[in-house]
């Protein structure tokens, strides 16, 4: 930047993208001070290298603002595992079920596995039949991401949070921190209230 530069002529590129052509060094970095703004070497490996006056100050702060912007939006994929037997107890079903929705109402992905033991194996629509109704009951949450597929003794399907769902819980994790803030500013100082059990004369 500026100073720093050392090629001898530049392709100079002015403040709004418009192409200046190539000029001295001397004569960029003065352009630059003309306009109060900084000469950036945009593309140094190009023969000659291409510079671009703007200010680096606002340039950085708003490449950083874009970068948390980025992150703050980034969905992290996490996949959650939940393990049935096809002849499970309506109480653990719905325990389990439970757990499922949980899952996806946090954004998260979850791997539910059928898993078959002994004389089961031979009656794998017994797993089918479970994952469908489990998929039926969560639709409103989610959606079958990967069908119901039999990989040996298991039966293995994986269910995604809809869109409105994983924005939901998007929401509801960036928005804890500023309640939780919030609730600490509105809390009163622990020395305004009086000892417990005192009363005023």
């Amino acid at each position: 930047m500026n100073e720093q530069i050392r090629a001898r002529e530049v392709r100079l590129v002015g403040p709004e993208g418009e192409q200046v052509g190539i000029v001295p060094l001397e004569r960029a970095l003065q352009l630059a001070a003309d306009v109060d703004l900084d000469l950036v070497e945009v593309a140094p490996m190009a023969r000659p290298p291409v510079c671009k006056l703007m200010d680096f100050g606002k340039f950085k702060y708003e490449s950083a603002l874009k970068a948390r912007e980025a992150r703050r939006n980034q969905q992290q994929t996490v996949i959650k595992e939940m393990k049935l037997r096809p002849k499970i107890d309506p109480h653990d079903y719905e325990t389990k079920k439970g757990h499922v929705v949980r899952f996806l109402k946090a954004g998260d992905k979850v791997k539910v596995t059928i898993m078959f033991r002994g004389r089961e194996q031979s009656r794998p629509e017994l797993g089918y039949r479970l994952l469908r109704r489990l998929e039926s009951e969560i639709s409103e949450l989610g959606y079958v991401e990967a069908a119901p597929k039999q990989d040996g003794r298991n039966m293995i399907m994986v269910l995604a949070p809809h869109r409105a769902t994983k924005a939901a819980a998007t929401a509801a994790r960036s928005g804890a921190p500023r309640e939780r803030e919030a609730g600490a500013a509105e809390a009163p100082p622990a020395e305004a209230a009086g000892p417990a059990g005192a009363t005023g004369e």
